[in-house]
């Protein structure tokens, strides 16, 4: 099991308010540190893998579990 630095849960939220979230939550992270979102909006995969891929976050994990989605990112080196 990865660990993590901070945790958002953004379930119930519908694109792209699981991103914007998790960019203003990032943005309070130092660089290399772990957060990890839940969401339950099944688009959130795509998203978070574009994100990641576009910002230069590293996605370190992305599961789903009973409907809920987790991700683990991990902050860009700056």
């Amino acid at each position: 099991m990865n660990s993590f630095d901070a945790e958002l849960d953004t379930s119930g939220l519908n694109c792209p308010l699981p991103i914007l979230k998790a960019k203003k939550a990032l943005a309070s992270l130092s660089s290399g540190q772990v957060l990890q979102i839940v969401a339950t909006d099944p688009e959130s995969v795509r998203d978070f893998e574009t994100f990641s891929r576009q910002m230069g976050h590293v996605l370190l994990d992305a599961r789903e579990d009973n409907g809920r989605y987790y991700f683990l990112l991990r902050k860009r080196e700056t």
